[in-house]
This record gives structure tokens, sequence and C-alpha cells, in this order.
């Protein structure tokens, strides 16, 4: 037996993808029974889990190409998790198609309205369509190529491979941060088209690298605990990558506090607006429980060095900023549709369950094809040397 075979997965994620599966399934299918008698709602419901499922995808491979720039030991227990998550970006560009039939349902600007005459010319729907375009394309060249190379290590090579995805990890980066950046203020901020903010992209991308390690830390819990990586994830591994998930959400704390402090320090017409809707109507609460349990409680608990270390404890708390980013998506997104009041519609949870276990069926489906370390890396065995701790 060689060693990729000997890191495969067991036969129990097969179980959790077919459940996923039929989940996904479920989910879809009631939003479907609620498109018959409330479509636009359908698209409001189904633009938010799009965007949440998308994000983690977008955030896997942010975090894969800053591993591969920084070769850092902490990435190798999660790579092939962070390829899986990034490779689902094909099931994304397919479930996107959707949204194209409910656009003018969503945004107001496909309606006729007053907007300065180059916000018009860029806000068209043909011309939206063709930039979803693009994103998605340059976001799969990068995962084909990162992907292909990082297989063909198993066959040999692997320092000269090595090499190569760093070389195309700096200028990707590069491009991940203007095309998530533009997708957020087309996806996202024309929502609500007279207002716009020059952070804004920068935020939801923090979001997104938030979203994703949050994510392949449950993962990589659940896997640790049973063969083949039983005993292969040690202490430190989690604490570093508690650390990272530390460094994130600080960094989403940052980002969002400076949108604040630069918009209202300006006290600007077309952008008080936004956040006076988000603090009316019972969108206030939910503005404090993001400061309180998506900064305040996740940063204090994860200055403690035992948590981090502790791979049960870490999951819990990465499942629970798992949800407080739904709430921030949520909080992002809704208001655009009902600025007057806070409201969640059942729609939002089935679309959102909908998405979510189709996602999770595709990320399983990729996760097992390959084994769960990336055997022919040259880091890897370092990477996994134990130390006395």
């Amino acid at each position: 037996m060689n060693k990729a075979a000997a890191y495969l997965p067991g036969s129990e994620i097969q179980r959790v993808q077919s459940g996923a599966v039929w989940v996904g399934i479920s989910g879809f299918s009631l939003c479907l029974l609620g498109a018959y008698w409330n479509r636009v709602q359908f698209f409001h419901s189904y633009l938010f889990a799009f965007l949440f499922w998308t994000g983690i995808a977008l955030g896997c491979l942010a975090i894969m190409m800053l591993h591969h720039l920084t070769a850092g030991a902490w990435g190798m227990v999660i790579r092939r998790l962070l390829e899986s998550g990034s490779k689902t970006l094909a099931l994304m560009a397919f479930l996107f198609v959707p949204l194209i039939f409910g656009l003018r349902s969503i945004y107001s600007w496909t309606q006729p309205i007053q907007l300065p005459s180059q916000q018009l010319e860029y806000l068209n729907i043909p011309f939206f369509i063709a930039r979803a375009a693009l994103y998605f394309l340059i976001w799969l060249w990068i995962v084909y190529l990162l992907g292909r190379w990082s297989q063909e290590q198993e066959r040999g090579e692997g320092s000269r491979l090595l090499r190569k995805m760093r070389l195309l990890s700096g200028p990707g980066l590069v491009l991940y941060g203007l095309t998530a950046s533009f997708a957020a203020i087309d996806w996202i901020m024309s929502l609500e088209p007279h207002w716009y903010s020059t952070i804004f992209g920068l935020l939801v991308i923090g979001g997104q690298v938030l979203s994703a390690m949050a994510f392949v830390i449950v993962a990589l819990v659940l896997l640790a605990a049973r063969q083949p990586l039983v005993g292969i994830v040690q202490p430190r591994h989690f604490h570093d990558l508690g650390k990272l998930l530390l460094a994130f959400v600080m960094i989403w704390a940052y980002l969002a506090f400076s949108q604040l402090l630069i918009i209202w320090s300006g006290n600007l017409t077309e952008e008080i607006p936004w956040y006076l809707h988000r603090w009316q109507g019972g969108w206030l609460w939910i503005g404090i429980l993001l400061i309180v349990f998506h900064f305040a409680l996740p940063f204090f608990l994860l200055l403690s060095r035992d948590l981090k270390r502790s791979g049960k404890t870490l999951a819990i708390l990465a499942m629970f900023l798992l949800l407080m980013r739904a709430m921030d998506l949520f909080w992002l997104v809704v208001p655009g549709f009902s600025p007057e009041r806070f409201r969640i519609h059942w729609m939002d949870v089935a679309a959102s369950i909908g998405v979510g276990g189709l996602w999770l069926a595709f990320f399983i489906w990729q996760l097992k094809k390959r084994s769960l370390l990336p055997v022919g890396d040259p880091q890897l065995p370092p990477a996994l040397e134990r130390t006395h701790e």
C-alpha cells in the first residue's frame, strides 16, 4: 500500500455525503414550494444562502494560497480540506444560474431609478452577468492549477511543484482580492445602489477567510477523531489554527469598525442611511449581538492557550463563529430588502440548508478522491514530526 492510499478517508464519510445530499434536496424542495407562493422572497433567501456558502469556498481558496506562500506547517494538516472547499466553486458557479432569473426581484437598479450615469453604465444586467462569469473563470482557473500540481506531487517532483504553487499563489491572492471585492460590490453592495463604501470589499473578504478557517477547524476535528488521522493531528496543530482563527476575528473586527468610523465621521447623507437602516426596527439588536459574540467573546476565549490546544473545544467555538458569520452576512444583506423592521423568513433557513447540503456533499465528494494528507509534499514529514509539548 502506498502512502496516499494509507490516508484515504474511511467509509463513514460516504454516509455523511449521502445524508448531505438528501438534506440539500429536501431544503431545495421546500424552497421551490415556497417560490410558488412568494417568488420574490425565494430569490432574496436564495441570494443569502448562495453568498454564505460561496464565501466559505472563496475563503478556502485564499487560505490555501496563503499557505503556499508562507509554507507554514499549520497548512499541511488542512490542505486537502482547503483544496476540496475551493473546488466547490464549480458547484457555486452552477448555483449562480438561478440568480440570473431573479435579478429583477433582487436588485432595485434593474428597475428605472435615478442613478448617476457612470453607475448606470456599470449596473446593467448583461455586464453584471459577464462580470460574474469572469470572476468564476478566474477562481476556477486558480483552483484547477493548484489542484493539479498538488495531485502531481504524489507522483514525484514535490519540490519543483511546490515552487510552481508558490509562484502562482502570489498573483493569485492579488486576483482573488480584486475579484472578490468586485463580487462583493456587485452581489451585496449594489442591493442599495445609492450607498457605497471603499472598504466594503475588504470587509467581505475578511468574513470569507474567517468563515473558511472556522469550517476547516470543525472538519479537521471530526476527521482527526477517526481513521486514518487518529494520532496524526497534534495539539500544536490545533494551537496554530486557533491563533489564525484569532487573527481573522481581529481582522474582521478592525475592518468592520474602520468602515463605521470612516462613514460616521464623514457624516455624508449618501452613506449614513445604510447604518441607520441597521440601527432601527430590531436590526440594532443583531448589531449588538455581533459586537459581543462575533468579536468580544471569541477574542477573549481565543487568548487561552489551553482552549486553542483542545480540538473539541476549539471546534465548538469555530461552529459558534460560523453561526455568527451567517448572522453578520444576514445583517449585511437582508436590511436591503427590509430596512423598516427585522424579519427572518422560513425560506432563509430552508435555502441555507438546501444550498449547504449540496455544498457539503460536493465538498466530501472532492475530499474522498484523494489522501487526507499531501503525502508527496516534502514539507509534510517535518510538519507531522512529534515534538515534546
